[in-house]
């Protein structure tokens, strides 16, 4: 018999493609994640994964164990459940801002809601700017997005530096006005952005705005211009563009879980924890 721990850490390893990600995923020490792959490939015989000084790779056992794996511990959550149940009920609206469009965001909620299979979760995408707006009309029950200035609402999840980012190899003209791929207001990436611009006397000009994540990545790539994006989820096919006397530096940003109250009870409540308590995984894109 293969204990579920063991699985569980084998496939922390897979997803993360490192001992230390999937050690920080499931909150144990890397030395346990390590045994618990070694105590799996030693029961099956079978070489895992392969190790070097700078990545983890799966071997051909390995990548079919994956499927194994969580069709196990699927069914193994699923008896959980039947046999224990979760009192929580109703229905959530919740807002993510694009950031997480990218990210394991979905991994996340599809843990939330299998553990809590008679709560209604209906997801709103969108820029942080609308989501606040959306949640102070009473159209959204929790959101998680960038901390808007001045709003001390919420629970912080992490704090980060916002980075500019481009097709890499993108170098802008110093002697022409800079190239921006932005959201449209009431954007907070946006607005800090060009503020920056504005305080460093650097001109500026829009190539491109777009409200979806993957329209701004798409015109980034495409090699029309910079934008500002978390440091932690840049969207594959971009990288950070590097210093320049000519490119200022961008403020941190914040990102927050804000609920219907300072305590909150019942499902709400059990959303914001999920999703604080999977901060390292949402700091991750897909």
């Amino acid at each position: 018999m293969i204990h579920p721990n063991l699985l569980r850490s084998f496939l922390a390893v897979a997803e993360a493609r490192s001992f230390t990600g999937g050690a920080r995923r499931l909150g144990l020490p890397q030395s346990t994640i390590s045994q618990h792959v070694a105590r799996l490939e030693e029961a099956l015989r079978r070489r895992l994964l392969a190790r070097d000084t700078h990545a983890v790779a799966l071997t051909p056992d390995g990548d079919a164990l994956v499927d194994f794996a969580r069709t196990i511990l699927g069914a193994n959550a699923r008896m959980e459940r039947f046999f224990t149940g979760s009192d929580l009920r109703g229905r959530i609206r919740f807002g993510a801002c694009e950031d997480f469009a990218l990210s394991r965001l979905p991994a996340v909620l599809a843990d939330f809601t299998q553990a809590h299979p008679s709560v209604d979760l209906e997801l709103t995408v969108g820029l942080s700017g609308t989501l606040y707006e959306k949640f102070d009309a009473g159209e959204l029950d929790v959101m998680f997005v960038k901390r808007r200035s001045g709003d001390d609402r919420g629970e912080a999840a992490w704090r980060e530096d916002l980075v500019w980012v481009g097709r890499p190899g993108l170098r802008p003209d110093p002697d022409q006005p800079l190239p921006l791929v932005l959201y449209p207001p009431p954007s907070i990436t946006r607005a800090l952005a060009l503020d920056a611009l504005e305080r460093a006397g650097r001109s500026w000009r829009i190539a491109c705005a777009s409200s979806s994540l993957s329209g701004i990545r798409a015109a980034a790539m495409a090699g029309l211009g910079l934008a500002a994006h978390s440091g932690r989820l840049i969207p594959p096919g971009l990288a950070p563009v590097a210093p320049s006397p000519h490119l200022p530096a961008l403020d941190q940003i914040e990102f927050v879980v804000i609920g219907p109250s300072r305590r909150p009870q019942g499902a709400a409540g059990a959303l914001m924890a999920a999703l604080l308590a999977n901060a390292e995984r949402l700091r991750e894109v897909a």
